[in-house]
């Protein structure tokens, strides 16, 4: 499977222009033979634009969401539509997928397979502490979806998630081979993003590809470096912090010969 990590410029509340960029790196990743795009975390509106998450929210229906799943089906190629602010209520009016809540807002990845069908949900479960704005407006999500997609059992975990091992050891114990995570992470902590990265696809001997948004807000500048790791926690395609398209082969067969070489898993105690 040829997967595509479209590491976008995200300008701060600047909805409609950020949205036309993640279609147009969807459609170029599609003419260059992807088999699944994936977008960063709150690529439409930007992760530190805290002043716009209630205008930018929308349900599971709503406009982005909606575009994105239209550009799968139109270029026959599968989506992880990044992350967006959910409004929980919304979603929750429709019962088009359970909710945390019945109100407030979340922060969402959603998966699209090539014909534009919603295979998966995902709701960042680890808001970022340290008196961020984040966790006083957003909803935790509860549910650890995975899914089949191109041979492999797909999870999605968020940004913060990385530095919570057992969420991903969860994952594994679901099966999940790869492990995409849409991410902000901001300079100066490098070092943290490529370790923590390395060693989520290490323990788990699985593929984790995280995918990081390129751009400047009021009081961070995001460190792009979007990567691909195979199952033994090797970087197979990496780029710097500007806007990139980050391409890279994956097979779910390297995951099984990684397991059946080192099958470390099998001496897990718990």
């Amino acid at each position: 499977m040829k997967l595509a990590l479209a590491q976008l410029a995200v300008e701060p509340a600047a909805i409609d222009d950020n949205v036309d960029r993640a279609v147009a790196a969807v459609e170029s990743a599609a003419e260059r033979g992807a088999d699944l795009v994936a977008l960063p975390e709150l690529f439409n509106v930007g992760y530190f634009a805290f002043d716009v998450y209630q205008r930018a929210a929308e349900g599971l229906g709503g406009e982005t969401l909606t575009r994105l799943s239209d550009v799968a089906a139109a270029n026959d190629v599968a989506v992880l539509a990044g992350t967006i602010v959910e409004d929980l209520g919304a979603t929750a009016a429709t019962g088009t997928a359970p909710t945390p809540a019945d109100e407030g807002l979340a922060n969402t990845a959603v998966l699209f397979d090539a014909d534009g069908e919603r295979q998966l949900v995902y709701r960042k479960h680890h808001l970022f502490g340290y008196a961020s704005a984040e966790a006083e407006l957003l909803t935790p999500g509860e549910r650890t979806p995975t899914t089949d997609l191109g041979g492999f059992t797909a999870a999605v975990t968020t940004c913060y998630d990385l530095r919570f091992p057992e969420l991903y050891r969860e994952l594994q114990e679901r099966g999940a081979t790869l492990t995409l995570v849409p991410s902000a992470w901001p300079y100066p902590r490098v070092e943290h993003w490529r370790t923590l990265s390395r060693a989520r696809a290490i323990e788990n001997l699985s593929y984790v590809a995280t995918i990081n948004g390129s751009g400047e807000f009021d009081d961070a500048t995001l460190l792009g470096r979007s990567t691909v790791y195979d199952p033994w926690g090797t970087p197979v395609a990496t780029t710097d912090d500007s806007p990139a398209l980050v391409e890279a082969e994956v097979d779910p067969a390297a995951v099984e010969d990684v397991r059946d070489e080192f099958p470390a898993l099998e001496d897990a105690r718990f």
